[in-house]
């Protein structure tokens, strides 16, 4: 494929979505909830409110989220998520923004 013909098929390629914050927004409560606590306080894994994440960047959060921490009830959400709406909860998390 020649270099003209390739920037071209790129071109017709729709941009990426942003992520679904409503949906997010829902799965870190129902989801996350289920196991940090409905009002993400801690249960059966720990309290995931900013306060409590102060020690984390985005974008180790984000690892969390995606890769799961291993010998943890943690599960890797890779599988399920992609690395903008991970990034997206990391935020959320980290700034307790509620959009």
């Amino acid at each position: 494929m020649s270099k003209a013909a390739l920037i071209l098929a790129l071109a017709a390629v729709p941009a990426l979505a942003e992520p679904d914050a409503q949906a997010l927004t829902r799965l870190v409560r129902q989801d996350c909830g289920s196991c940090h606590g409905l009002t993400l306080r801690g249960g059966l894994g720990p309290d995931i409110r900013p306060q409590a994440l102060t020690h984390y960047q985005a974008k180790g959060l984000t690892s969390v989220i995606l890769d799961g921490v291993p010998g943890t009830p943690m599960p890797p959400w890779r599988p399920l998520l992609t690395e903008a709406e991970a990034a997206w909860i990391a935020d959320y998390l980290l700034t307790g923004d509620q959009r």
